[in-house]
């Protein structure tokens, strides 16, 4: 060997080993294998996005979760054997495990456990940017983390390579005394309650203008919407909770101002925490005078994720406001195709496409609303004009109930915004 081949023998790679993940879901007994797979794809997902890698699923049928290990004693072995034989490094659990659960299954395992919200709570993190978010997470990880520590836990910020998602939010210690857990609960709420104070002077501030919320299942493409409304050049990109933090800007549309804020993302079973830690984000939802729900018309579970952000508005008493529906990525939903396609395709084929009719989807939606819905593609600004003639439209509608006679006794000084159409 020469002195070169030595040398580079010798060198040690020092890049974060991608951490590797089991998913484990138990089928209900109204549930089909199908429908538990679609939210296992969901949280493997999730997984992608904390930065892990998913490598094999494990299902299995119960009609309620074993009340020590969440799965039974021969499915435990069978999951304890193959993280064993394939040195995987978390287990995550498509619900929400009890304190007494985490502790059992950490200690057969021998490996982090995750159960679903204590996933979304870590993505959640990695992803705030404002002091407001920042705090809203680290509050809601507390909180759920405090009756689960354990001392295999090794969340709190204990910075360490693989995901760079954890840690962060905590004690360095592994021991962490609850008491300091506590106090540290009680001075981030004091933090949050300084911060929301300022936001809702901010939005006092913003009153005799219409406020406008785009709202929507994660990762539907709200803030390449918004992008496109504002070139704001915000984060977009293909990963659950892209957006944490909610952004407001000023659109002018034919001469009738009107802010626009991005939310964040709602989810099947976002965690109770989070909901309560984030209400002064989804303030913005909560006094917006129009939303805009938006929807991945290219998934194939749509019309679930309509009813989760549908049920999410009600809980927040934000259901009866106007809504502007948009059907999004168009461009790769299954679209109906025509009577002479249809006929050179089998029965089987039709039914395992999933074909999407955009007419009648608009005509469901239309008896629903008064606004008729509008279907697009932010993506490649697919009808972004119709977009924005449908919103202008409403907005205009709103704006004439604040001010009767805007249009004839007031002329609109652009200069003063720096947001262009």
């Amino acid at each position: 060997m020469s002195k070169y081949s030595r040398k580079i023998a010798k060198l040690v790679d020092t890049a974060p080993k991608e951490e590797t993940a089991v998913l484990i879901a138990l089928i209900h007994q109204q549930e089909t294998e199908q429908v538990v797979q679609e939210h296992l794809d969901e949280l493997a997902f999730l997984t992608e996005t904390l930065g892990a890698k998913s490598i094999h699923r494990f299902t299995q049928r119960m009609d309620k979760p074993d009340a020590r290990t969440f799965v039974g004693s021969g499915k435990l072995e069978e999951i304890k054997t193959y993280i064993e034989y394939f040195s995987v490094d978390m287990a995550i659990f498509d619900e929400d495990l009890s304190p007494s659960q985490v502790k059992i299954l950490e200690n057969e395992l021998k490996i982090k456990v995750y159960d679903r919200s204590m996933l979304i709570l870590d993505i959640f993190l990695s992803r705030a940017q404002t002091a407001q978010a920042k705090t809203q997470v680290e509050l809601a990880r507390y909180q759920y983390l405090l009756p689960r520590l354990t001392r295999m836990w090794t969340h709190l910020e204990r910075q360490r390579g693989g995901t760079a998602t954890r840690g962060g939010a905590g004690e360095k210690e592994i021991e962490t005394d609850k008491r300091d857990i506590r106090q540290k609960i009680d001075l981030l709420k004091e933090k949050l309650k300084k911060i929301e104070k300022q936001g809702h002077t901010q939005r006092k501030g913003r009153k005799g203008i219409v406020r406008v919320a785009l709202v929507g299942y994660t990762n539907v493409g709200k803030s390449t919407l918004m992008n496109l409304l504002t070139k704001a050049n915000i984060l977009a990109e293909n990963k659950l909770f892209a957006t944490v933090d909610s952004t407001v800007r000023k659109v002018v549309l034919e001469n009738i101002p009107f802010l626009i804020s991005d939310t964040v993302g709602f989810i099947r079973k976002l965690p109770t925490h989070l909901i309560e830690s984030f209400k002064s984000t989804l303030a913005e939802i909560e006094e917006a005078d129009l939303l805009i729900h938006v929807v991945d018309l290219s998934h194939p579970n749509f019309e679930d994720q309509i009813t989760v952000v549908n049920q999410t508005l009600n809980e927040m008493g934000a259901g009866d406001k106007p809504v502007i529906m948009v059907f999004n990525k168009i461009d790769v939903a299954p679209k109906m195709p025509s009577e002479e396609e249809l006929m050179l395709m089998s029965a089987h084929e039709v039914e395992e496409a999933n074909f999407i009719d955009f007419e009648k989807l608009e005509e469901s939606y239309a008896k629903k609303s008064s606004i008729s819905p509008v279907f697009m593609a932010a993506g490649n600004g697919t009808n972004i004009e119709g977009f924005r003639k449908v919103v202008t439209a409403e907005v205009k509608k709103i704006h004439l109930k604040i001010y009767p006679h805007y249009l004839e006794d007031e002329v609109l000084d652009l200069s003063q915004y720096s947001v262009e159409d």
